[in-house]
Formats: structure tokens, sequence, C-alpha cells
């Protein structure tokens, strides 16, 4: 797919075309945690900088070298952007040859960071969550919320969503999507209301650096799980030593990083362990667990192979965005 004038471009459109199931996202996942373990995939822990304007901007660097392939995420989110009437998070991947460097391909990040994080979220979930659960309850109703709701429905029984979100408009779209699937929506007036009696929790609340913490664990009812995808920034981490059990993404990530996600004594492992089998995901019925995490680079690599394959596969047309070399 690559001649001598033009690098392939895939825009988020043209991503969402391709109909990825949770499953088979779950699945190039648990894959590549497995080539890891073998030597023969490698992630390293995200950059990240943190300028005083309250932007966040990061890269992730996870390659394979079957297939050979190599991403580098990076991602600018700026509080700012919907002044310009921008997405706050904005981003771009990178793949490259592992093997000789060549350029593959690039694709919109947006749509690898919506739909990776979801993907981790619902392999831990495997893992973690009861089988039966059917109430979710959604902390924050932008795009994650979205990817999330999508994802879980495929391995769930879900029967009622929850709502608790910051703007209007973003609540009344994921009612509608959530409707849409001929599920329950409600629409709480506080965020105690909507994690009371859910079985699972997703929280997913924009990063801003002056967001008090307002979620408790102790609202949490036994036997929930909750995916905690914005650096647990919303909850009061005095309250984490409620939860029975506490997974994170990457413990090699964790332990580099200056800012940690929590106490290291309340981690009980990371992804990796988890589906290698080296603990258990639930140990009894009424374990409250949740899976806590910044994201991994093996994310962003499993959804880009995956995307690029299918594509591939369904000939898919390049965007007329094509990037020269």
């Amino acid at each position: 797919m690559i001649n001598n004038n033009t690098i392939p471009y895939f825009s988020e459109q043209q991503l969402s075309s391709l109909g990825l199931s949770t499953t088979e996202c779950v699945d190039m996942i648990e894959s590549l945690i497995l080539k890891v373990e073998k030597k023969t995939a490698w992630s390293a822990p995200k950059s990240v900088i943190l300028p005083d304007d309250g932007r966040y901007m990061m890269a992730a660097l996870a390659a394979s070298d079957t297939p050979s392939l190599l991403v580098v995420k990076t991602v600018v989110l700026n509080p700012h952007n919907r002044d310009c009437g921008l997405p706050q998070i904005n981003g771009l991947v990178t793949m490259l040859d592992s093997s000789n460097g060549l350029p593959v391909a690039i694709l919109d990040g947006n749509w690898i960071t919506a739909v990776r994080t979801a993907a981790l979220s619902a392999t831990a979930a495997k893992h973690m969550a009861r089988k039966e659960s059917s109430v979710i309850a959604f902390i924050g109703c932008g795009v994650q919320a979205k990817s999330h709701l999508h994802a879980f429905l495929e391995i769930f029984p879900l029967k009622e969503a929850r709502l608790y979100g910051r703007g209007q408009s973003n609540i009344d779209s994921l009612s509608a999507e959530v409707r849409a699937q001929s599920i329950s929506a409600v629409v709480c007036s506080c965020a105690e209301d909507a994690v009371t009696g859910a079985d699972i929790i997703i929280t997913s609340v924009t990063y801003c650096a002056h967001l008090p913490p307002f979620l408790d664990a102790n609202w949490l009812k036994a036997g929930s799980f909750s995916a905690i995808v914005d650096l647990a920034a919303p909850w009061k981490k005095s309250t984490f030593s409620a939860f029975d059990q506490i997974t994170i993404d990457d413990m090699e990530q964790e332990a580099l990083l200056p800012n940690k996600l929590l106490a290291p004594e309340l981690i009980t492992g990371d992804l990796s362990q988890l589906v290698l089998g080296k603990y258990v995901g639930r140990n009894h019925d009424s374990d409250r667990n949740a899976f806590i995490f910044r994201g991994h680079a093996l994310g962003d690599l499993a959804l880009s192979i995956l995307a690029y394959q299918k594509a591939a596969t369904m000939l898919l047309p390049l965007s007329t965005e094509d990037r020269p070399l």
C-alpha cells in the first residue's frame, strides 16, 4: 500500500466503517500480551509533558515481530480547544515496519484512542466483572462513554444505563445512543445516584488539573466492577481501600512515572499478569474490583494492527488526505 509518493492515511470515518468487534479487539490485546511474554512484542512506558497551561501531551510506543509492525501514538489534550470548536483531544498514530523501519501507514489517533481504551477495559472486565452484570453507570458522557457502551454491550446483558456528566449535549447524545440499543437510559442528578447499585461503572471524566475529586468507592455495591479510564482524577483516593482488587495496565510504566495512580500497596497486579493467569480477577462474587489505567501502548498496537489488516482485506480506499512522504 506504499508507493514512492504517499503514506496511506486512514481517517476516523474510514476506521469506524471497519466494524471491529469487542471480541476481536480483546483477542488481539491478549495475543500481544502473550507475545510480550515470549519476547516477540514490546511496549515502552508512555512519555508525558504537562505544561503549566493545562495541556497534556503524550507519546506511546509498542512493536511486534509477528506481524512486523511498530506504532507510535502521539496525543495532545488541550482544554482550550473547545473555544476554537475543536475536540479537546487530538492525536495521530504512525506505523512503521518493525524490521526495516520503512513507513507503513498513518491512522487517526482519536479513533484508536477511543476504541483501544474501551477494549482494554473490556479485557479487564472479561476477567474481573460478573458475567450477569446488567446495570452500567457512566460518569462522564463523552467519546469514551460511547465507545465503552458499544464494547460492553457485546459482552454483558446490559438492561439499564445510568448517566451523569457535566455537558448537557453529551448527556443527550449518550442517552439517545443508549436508547437506540433498546436499553433504559436514566439521567442522574448526582454521581452517587448513578453508581449506587450499578454492576459496572465507567468513569471517563475529561482531565482537568483543577477538578476536585467527588467519587467515593464506598458508594459501590458488592460485586461491582469499575473501569477507571480518567487517571482516577475524579475519585477520592482515600476511599480506594474499599476495593477488594485493583488491576492497573502496566506495572513497569507505573513504576517509572512520578505521578502515581494510587498507593502501590493497593495494587493487585497489572493487565498482563491478569491475562497470563498469574492471579485470579475475582476471588468472590461479592468483591468490588477495579481496573485503573493510564492507557497501555499494547492497546494502541493491537487496534492499529487490527485496523490496518482489516482495511487491507477490505481494500479500503485511501483517504483523499493521503500524507506525502
